[in-house]
């Protein structure tokens, strides 16, 4: 009995003198762990009396619920001051100033785009999409492209399967539109086409298009250079003047290539912007749009061309390269 009493106050000194959570709880495997002291002592009742093994059974047991009950109190006690001193330590000054967000802007192929898309969309042309995986027939077939045609290896062209391919001009959009959609019709699209091209200051094998087309009675030439003039003006500023000179293109006939020249950007030299032209009476009979009540226009061009000559830009590459110090020049 005295050893239970020794026992009981050596470990009650030692959870008053605990300085933390950890000296706890070495006092408690001291003590009451299964090899503990106060734990200890229950191994020793077989070498009792009968008759003292109840009572001695008994006061291991108070004793051992004393120090369980002294030990509860002072690790609230000490958790308590723990927690206090963490939540001191991890204050935050809520009056200092925040740091700013960092906001993300619109990529200038984006910013582009979307200009593109306001200016044709006012002059009444209907935005509409076609597949970057473009069947065979849309890309070349549906655009007057004969087999084995010149014009052919111009485009070094990305082939996924026998009839599929990375659509080399978004003009493939013209024959979706037309076995849909009969004239009169004003349509245009922007997105991204794909060229076996060495990758180099002026070529990419991934750049964006504009394509833009119309289908009505009477379309000449005229209208095509209106209509290019006034998308060149708000792209570039009222100054621009547009100039048209005789080029080829399988599905257009006659075909231009088309230049812009202003004194605010080019010092007054013509710089060339797409290839344009009436769209072939081929590829309008081929989808049932009789040529002789019909006729319309197309024009095309690089989106990256357009901030190109708008910032003076010389690198094609540094678009798709996603270096945030050229980036953020455009914000």
């Amino acid at each position: 009995m005295e050893q239970i009493s020794t026992l009981e106050a050596e470990a009650l000194a030692a959870i008053r003198s605990a300085k933390n959570t950890a000296d706890l709880r070495e006092v408690e495997l001291k003590y009451l762990g299964k090899n503990g002291l106060i734990s200890g002592l229950m191994r020793g009742i077989g070498a009792l009396p009968n008759e003292e093994k109840p009572i001695f059974g008994a006061k291991v047991n108070e004793c051992r619920a004393r120090v369980e009950g002294e030990l509860g109190a002072r690790n609230h006690e000490l958790r308590q001051a723990e927690l206090l001193r963490q939540f001191e330590a991890e204050r935050i000054d809520i009056t200092l100033p925040s740091r700013s967000a960092r906001v993300g802007k619109e990529h200038i192929l984006q910013q582009t785009t979307n200009k593109i898309k306001r200016v044709l969309g006012s002059m009444g042309f209907v935005y509409m999409e076609s597949p970057e995986l473009e069947d065979f027939k849309y890309n070349f077939d549906a655009l007057n492209y004969p087999p084995d045609h010149p014009a052919m290896d111009e485009q070094d062209t990305f082939y996924v399967e026998d009839r599929k391919v990375l659509r080399t001009q978004c003009t493939a959009l013209q024959g979706r539109v037309f076995e849909s959609t009969k004239p009169p019709l004003r349509v245009f699209t922007v997105g991204r086409t794909f060229r076996n091209e060495a990758v180099d200051r002026t070529h990419s094998h991934t750049f964006h298009q504009v394509d833009c087309f119309m289908i009505d009675r009477g379309i000449n030439m005229a209208h095509l250079k209106g209509t290019l003039g006034v998308f060149a003006r708000e792209m570039f500023g009222p100054e621009v003047t547009v100039r048209f000179r005789p080029d080829f293109f399988p599905f257009v006939e006659p075909g231009v290539d088309y230049a812009i020249s202003t004194p605010k950007l080019f010092g007054g030299k013509w710089v060339e912007l797409g290839g344009a032209g009436l769209i072939h009476p081929n590829i309008l009979e081929s989808y049932g749009i009789d040529p002789e009540e019909f006729s319309g226009f197309a024009f095309g061009l690089g989106v990256e061309r357009i901030p190109m000559m708008a910032y003076g830009v010389d690198d094609l590459r540094l678009f798709l390269e996603n270096d945030l110090r050229f980036l953020s020049q455009f914000a």
